[in-house]
């Protein structure tokens, strides 16, 4: 019995002796979870299961890359078992029982936290993390400055948002960890960036008093704030991150006090200036990312004294002048992209031995690439796109131990031939030499027996002739993306046919001519999704199947080609569709109603035939263009727009459509751009579509539309208008001062022609054809900045509306043709930037403004056969003009016409009776009967000859046939600037 109470005692010294060693070592870190040996205390058992009662457990859809292992812990959470011990997230502290850590992050929380939640009555909390959750956009708890033992907090990107309880945080005194980041991107894709937000001064005092904090993330809080020099007191702070902020002015020059810094971001804010050498004193920064700013001057020698310094992101700034002869020795991850940078880059790059990535795209840098850059040991990736890098591609000597993965050189000014000893970075899986000035002769093959290499872009070298592309041998590469547009390629290269994996082909802009070879729809079936043979001259298939093989195509550009035959069928995958200007005919397949996800189509150009599928109006939720312009298409118009569609672009031009325009239209309230010109419809001026915000073009030219264009409570103005077209149709009505009220988007001056933006950017590239010098023209992007008003040849009355002045940024105005009277409005000289001015054949009176004169910008002025009289003004533009621009005015006189002002005749008919005039001795009948037999003597062999010869026409009288005229779209006449 004494040697057993003997042992109890020294098991029971051993177990005191120990303690320390056992328990002590309670991690802190949130993601850990110790060996636990006591028993939770039933109190604060039923805290946390009050706690679970208190969430639905939903898994969020869009972090699936963090998430891919989360699961819902709180079902783990069992009453009658120990939560210190089996609950997961929890952990206890051994000697009291009390929960010290709550790790509850990816943990498919759903629902607001409130302010009443029992999670505030777990008082000994020290570590708490809530983070990737949902709680549904509520504000953050004030009450959270009740847990006063606090050291490490996360409530980063759960959907919280309002203003932060900057108070009662601040209380946290001995918090070490501080994460209240956001996503930039959360619930539905909504941009939610400042969903929690502080106000002006509010950084400093969250910070004032914590003294602890050696972390603190505020990555997409909005602040609007500038960075509070107290800031920089927290001398032990090792990471700091304000990712997309909104912080303004400069860094502090105090920023240089951090000297434990580790970390630093501040990316995506709106700091500018000149960065403080004080960032030099950061001599255990490792990371420091300054991406996207209004950073400007040279970058600092200073970064040379960071000597632990691992990655410096600097890009997307305005730093200017040349890389600084000294650079951290250790840096491995150097990005300079999206600035002024210049000059040359300094040999002395080559010291840098663990230098991994350099991009340097994006700038404009000069001179020869050195050769040493590819020779550095560790590097892994190379760009240098989009600079201004000339001579020879520099690769000799490289050795077989280099790492390089990626190498960007597109968008210089390389010449020369591309080396073969390019093939000798063995590690090489991405190669892009795209758009330089590359020539001679390149043997594919030695990319061929390359097993790294993935994708090959060697597009847009004009000079460049790839040679042994017909290689048959079996290739141990598989190509994942070849681009090879704009090579001189003549004909499909046979090595394509062992590419079994490729995922992207672009052939584009070549001189391939043969059919499209059978053996191409099986290559890549299960991986292409992009395939792009447009500007090319192939003249068919070589056996044309009805739907294409590929099953997971995305894009599909077979358009400039001499495509003949039926209509394809894209694969049901495909998304973009265009096989524009060919030589198809046939109907347009209703297996087109199946493909539920295009957004894409354009079928414009080609001789399609029969009506336009009614359930093309079926995809709703995707088409966001639908263009098929030019072809024989007849019968209604579709009705293209159901609930909820999103189509942008409608151009059903230069077909022989019939009908009105159905009712179904108002439904298309994302509309920029409505084209039905040339066609046959018949039916009134559709007012619904001034409802239409986004609308950028109007083209309803050369059809039966009749009746008035306003109406008092009808019609609105256009709030985003660029261009309308009413020309050739059978308007009537007048022009109120009201009618050109509310269009804003022509009224505003304040546009600048160097942010050059282009009508349906975004979603379609709009092309337009433009009647220059006799010949067309077909621009393919269409400025907004180009404004266009055409009412030509309608039956319009009435005066010229003076507020049409108020549209200054106009640059093409055409009333020609219409029964307009009174004077020419003077306001026309408010049109500033107007450079075509056409207001022919109407009745128009009075004398020419001698506002005109203001005009600079005039290119182009046709004011003949009106009633107007008076003398030409000769100052500026008008000054310049012949003839032409003029004739057909009685009453005017001055250069360039031959009347002299004050000599010249008034027309017969307010002067008939006068003595000077060369029909003074003949009666008005004897006129009369001359002109009516004249006339009718004069028209008979000009018929005979414009009927059976309308071109004989234009050679023997230089008279264009009325069918020519009425094809020229006078909106689009004149060059855009």
């Amino acid at each position: 019995m004494k040697r057993d109470m003997f042992n109890r005692f020294l098991l029971f010294l051993l177990v005191i002796l120990l303690y320390p060693c056992l328990f002590h070592s309670h991690s802190l870190h949130l993601n850990s979870t110790p060996i636990t040996f006591s028993v939770c205390l039933p109190h604060q058992s039923s805290i946390l299961l009050q706690l679970k009662t208190e969430f639905t457990f939903q898994r969020r859809e869009y972090y699936d890359d963090i998430l891919n292992n989360s699961y819902p812990k709180m079902k783990s959470w069992k009453a009658g078992s120990d939560c210190c011990s089996s609950w997961d997230g929890v952990s206890c502290d051994m000697a009291t029982g009390y929960v010290m850590s709550l790790d509850l992050s990816m943990s498919w929380l759903h629902g607001p936290l409130h302010s009443n939640s029992s999670l505030f009555r777990l008082l000994h909390l020290h570590e708490l993390n809530l983070s990737f959750n949902n709680f549904t956009s509520c504000p953050i708890p004030s009450e959270f400055g009740q847990l006063s033992r606090l050291t490490h907090l996360n409530l980063s990107h759960s959907v919280f948002s309002g203003h932060i309880p900057i108070s009662e945080i601040s209380r946290l005194t001995n918090l070490i960890s501080l994460d209240l980041s956001y996503y930039f991107y959360e619930l539905d894709g909504n941009d939610l960036t400042g969903a929690l937000h502080m106000k002006e001064g509010e950084v400093g005092r969250l910070t004032q008093n914590m003294t602890n904090l050696r972390r603190i993330y505020l990555d997409s809080v909005q602040i609007d704030s500038h960075v509070p020099v107290d800031f920089a007191n927290l001398s032990s702070l090792t990471h700091l991150s304000f990712w997309r902020c909104n912080l303004l002015g400069k860094v502090p020059n105090s920023i240089g006090n951090l000297k434990s810094l580790n970390i630093l971001i501040l990316q995506y804010c709106s700091f500018s200036g000149i960065i403080p050498s004080s960032i030099g004193n950061l001599t255990e920064l490792k990371h420091l990312y300054l991406e996207s700013n209004g950073f400007s001057g040279q970058i600092s020698y200073s970064f040379g004294n960071l000597t632990q310094l691992e990655d410096l992101i600097l890009s997307s700034n305005s730093f200017s002048g040349k890389l600084p002869m000294s650079l951290p020795h250790r840096v491995k991850s150097i990005d300079f992209r999206d600035n002024d940078l210049t000059g040359s880059i300094p040999s002395d790059i080559s010291n840098l031995t663990f230098l991994e990535w350099l991009d340097l795209s994006n700038n404009s840098f000069t001179e020869v690439i050195p050769g040493s850059l590819f020779k550095l040991p560790s590097l892994t990736c190379l760009s240098l796109e989009n600079n201004q890098f000339t001579g020879y591609l520099n690769i000799q000597n490289v050795s077989n131990s280099s790492q390089l993965e990626s190498l960007i050189l597109s968008g210089n000014n390389l010449t020369g031939h591309i080396p073969s000893s390019v093939s000798k970075f063995t590690m090489l899986s991405y190669l892009n030499l795209d758009s330089n000035d590359f020539s001679g002769r390149l043997d594919f093959g030695i990319f061929l027996e390359k097993s790294s290499l993935s994708s090959l872009v060697l597009s847009n070298n004009r000079g460049l002739f790839i040679t042994n592309l017909s290689t048959t041998s079996t290739l141990s590469n598989q190509f994942q993306g070849i681009y090879l547009s704009s090579c001189n390629i003549k004909e499909f290269p046979i090595f394509l046919k062992t590419q079994g994996k490729l995922e992207a082909l672009d052939l584009s802009n070549n001189n391939i001519s043969n059919p499209i070879p059978r053996w191409l729809l099986s290559i890549g079936t299960e991986t292409l999704y992009n395939l792009n043979l447009s500007h090319n001259f192939i003249h068919g298939w070589e056996k044309a199947p009805l739907i294409l093989p590929w099953k997971v195509m995305d894009t599909l550009d077979l358009h400039s080609n001499m495509l003949h035959g039926s209509l394809v069928v894209p694969p049901m995958s495909t998304t973009y569709f265009s096989i524009s200007e060919n030589s198809l005919v046939g109907r347009i397949d209703p297996l087109f109603c199946k493909l539920r996800d295009l957004r894409y189509l354009d079928l414009s150009s080609n001789n399609l035939s029969g009506t336009i599928p009614q359930c093309l109006g079926n995809f709703s939720s995707s088409l966001l263009v639908l263009n098929l312009r030019g072809n024989n298409l007849n019968g209604n118009m579709p009705s293209s727009c159901g609930d909820g569609n999103q189509l942008q672009t409608l151009d059903l031009s230069y077909n022989n459509l019939h009908g009105k325009i159905p009712q179904s239209l108002i439904k298309c309230k994302e509309l920029q751009i409505l084209n039905l010109g040339h066609n046959q419809m018949t039916d009134t001026f559709p007012f619904m579509v001034q409802s239409f915000s986004k609308l950028q073009v109007l083209i309803l030219s050369s059809n039966k539309f009749y009746g008035p264009i306003w109406h008092p409570h009808s019609f609105f103005g256009f709030v985003n208008l660029y261009i309308i077209d009413l020309s050739f149709n059978d308007f009537t009505g007048s022009l109120l001062s009201q009618y050109f009220q509310n269009w804003t988007s022509m009224e505003e001056t304040s546009y600048n022609k160097s942010q050059l933006k282009y009508i349906g950017e975004g979603s379609y590239s709009y092309s337009v054809t433009v009647v220059n010098k006799g010949q067309n023209l077909l621009y393919i992007r269409i400025f907004t900045f180009f404004m266009c008003i055409d009412f030509s040849n309608n039956k319009f009355h009435g005066e010229i509306p003076r507020t049409i002045g108020d549209l200054q940024t106009l640059v093409v105005l055409n009333l020609s043709s219409n029964n307009f009277t009174g004077p020419i409005p003077p306001s026309l000289e408010n049109l500033i930037k107007l450079e075509s001015l056409d207001l022919s054949k109407n009745k128009l009176s009075g004398q020419i403004p001698q506002q005109f004169t203001r005009l600079t910008f005039l290119e182009y002025l046709n004011l003949s056969d009106n009633e107007l009289v008076g003398p030409i003004p000769q100052a500026g533009q008008i000054g310049t003009f012949e003839n032409s621009s003029f004739e057909g005015n009685w009453g005017l006189c001055g250069p360039p016409l031959s009347k002299k002002c004050g000599t010249s005749p008034l027309p017969p008919h307010d002067n008939e009776k006068s003595g000077d005039s060369i029909l003074s001795g003949f009666g008005w009948e004897a006129v009369g009967i001359g002109y009516g037999c004249g006339l009718i003597i004069g028209l008979m062999p000009g018929y005979i000859i414009t009927s059976r010869s309308p071109y004989l026409a234009f050679k023997i009288f230089r008279v264009i046939p009325p069918r020519r005229l009425r094809g020229v779209n006078s909106c689009k006449r004149f060059k855009l600037k």
